[in-house]
């Protein structure tokens, strides 16, 4: 029995021994490299070998421990922390040892930063929106708003088509981009979905005017020196407008915090850089990029986009409100060669015409050294009535080209028609009638429908066509109490005055 005794306790020790020695496993789900507040992710503990319904499992953190659950090996934590767990049997006979700690780093709810492309517009262009989360990780799906103007000076968003669950790729692209409009993004992911917090707005910026909702600046042009008052006026189909500026950096201020907005016109004495709209309930108008400027001369230009095939003139203006005589104009920092008197006018302005233009004085008048002015960008959008025109032409095209084929389908139709028509007439009223056959190929028409002037000239026409076929009368057994003179045939050869006659009395049958 000693014996016995002495080998069943190392068969015990052994086995503890080796339960001691199991390590278990933590494992995070999803594993993503960044866990932010407010989201949900779920540790696992897991024995690496053998381990079964008879485990239960703790978990321990240095300010946190779970005491042993028998119904599972998960856990949920949104908690910074280190977290190790290990295993027990349920009849409390062996644990393992500590898993080795997993560390659970909880950051603030991310912004992500959208960016538009181009930010500037022609009618119809298609404009890009990407939406980005730092750092980059798998599983975001993105959305897509519109802000819509508040005139609390706050914006709601309306979710835009094809983005109500979100979308995988970070970017969507606004087809047919025609007005002034501001956009947002966020990012969401995980069950139930974590959402990050809205991106700034960006806005994608028109010149174009909308007769719906309009900016006016004067004085009319995009540079000021920095010492000339502004005045801004909203024209539209509101009665109530906000003006707002957006500067260099981004941010963006209504006329109350750097002017005073009387009815719809926000006057402020002093200009400052920036892109300046109007903005109502429902609508933004088209957008101005202002510069203002401490140099002794700026470049006069159109505040709105010019028409193609219309004129426009830029001139070179002086801080003494004079105009510059001699001066030379750039575009794309390239001398032209057609300024005169200190004006560079276009006739007929085409898309070539775009781009960055400035002047420069070629004489310095006493006390002004700096005469070279800011550039500015010349804006050209296509006529409208070029794109009606356009449009017009190829619907005709297209309309025309379907009517040829249906006329064509209708004459095969015709000509594989198997009918005849037949012509009856009486010369007087106890004389039974002829008939007369021909080809329907030309005609459509049920014949017997016709006026009777109508139907006469048709005769005369197939008559002379020769689309009748074959021409007969009653047969013999049907010729009673008539003489040969008046019981004839008629046929091919008749006279038209004959036929004429004939058709007087007669019609058409199919």
């Amino acid at each position: 029995w000693d014996k016995v005794a002495g080998w069943l306790a190392a068969l015990l020790v052994h086995n503890v021994t080796h339960v001691a020695s199991t390590f278990p496993l933590a494992v995070v789900k999803p594993n993503w490299p960044e866990i932010y507040s407010g989201e949900t992710i779920t540790l696992t503990c897991g024995i690496e070998e053998g381990g079964g319904s008879e485990w239960e499992y703790e978990w321990r953190r240095p300010d946190y421990y779970t005491p042993p659950n028998p119904r599972g090996s998960m856990m949920t934590s949104s908690v910074t922390g280190d977290y190790s767990c290990k295993g027990r049997l349920k009849d409390g006979g062996s644990t393992t040892e500590w898993s080795d700690a997993f560390t659970v780093k909880i950051s603030g709810v991310p912004q992500p930063v959208l960016t538009v492309s181009p930010s500037w517009t022609s009618p119809g262009d298609s404009v890009t929106l990407t939406c980005s989360v730092e750092p980059p990780s798998a599983g975001w799906r993105f959305f897509w708003y519109q802000a819509v103007p508040e005139l609390s000076l706050n914006y709601t968003y309306e979710l835009l088509a094809g983005s109500t669950t979100g979308t995988e790729q970070d970017s969507y692209i606004l087809h047919g981009q025609t007005h002034t409009a501001g956009y947002v993004c966020r990012a969401g992911r995980g069950d139930p979905v974590f959402y990050t917090l809205y991106s700034d707005v960006k806005f994608v910026w028109s010149g174009g005017v909308n007769p719906a909702a309009s900016l006016t600046v004067s004085p009319h042009r995009l540079q000021h020196f920095s010492t000339e008052s502004l005045s801004l006026s909203c024209e539209g189909n509101s009665a109530e407008w906000r003006v707002m500026k957006a500067d260099e950096s981004g941010f963006m201020s209504s006329c109350s915090y750097w002017g005073q907005m009387t009815g719809s016109t926000c006057n402020t004495t002093r200009a400052s850089s920036g892109v300046y709209w109007c903005e109502s309930a429902t609508q933004s108008s088209n957008a101005a990029n202002i510069t203002t400027h401490s140099g002794d001369v700026i470049l006069v230009s159109s505040v709105h986009p010019v028409t193609e095939g219309h004129s426009v003139t830029l001139g070179c203006t002086l801080r003494t409100k004079e105009l510059l005589d001699e001066v030379d104009f750039y575009k794309n920092d390239k001398l032209l060669p057609n300024g005169v008197g200190g004006e560079l006018f276009i006739s007929a302005v085409t898309k070539s015409d775009e781009g960055f233009y400035k002047c420069r004085g070629r004489n310095s008048p006493p006390g002004l050294e700096t005469l070279t002015s800011a550039e500015s960008w010349l804006s050209v959008e296509q006529a409208a009535s070029s794109s009606v025109f356009l449009l017009l032409l190829v619907v005709g095209l297209v309309s025309g080209v379907l009517l040829i084929i249906l006329l064509l389908l209708i004459l095969c139709c015709y000509r594989n028609q198997s009918h005849t028509y037949y012509y009856t007439h009486s010369l007087i009223n106890n004389v039974k009638p002829f008939s007369c056959s021909f080809k329907p190929q030309q005609v459509g028409t049920r014949l017997s429908s016709l006026p009777l002037n109508t139907a006469a000239g048709l005769y005369m026409f197939l008559i002379q066509s020769s689309v009748f076929t074959s021409c007969f009368g009653p047969t013999r057994s049907q010729r009673t109490n008539q003489s040969p003179a008046t019981d004839h045939m008629i046929n091919q050869g008749e006279t038209q005055d004959g036929h004429y006659a004939a058709l007087l009395h007669g019609q058409f049958y199919s």
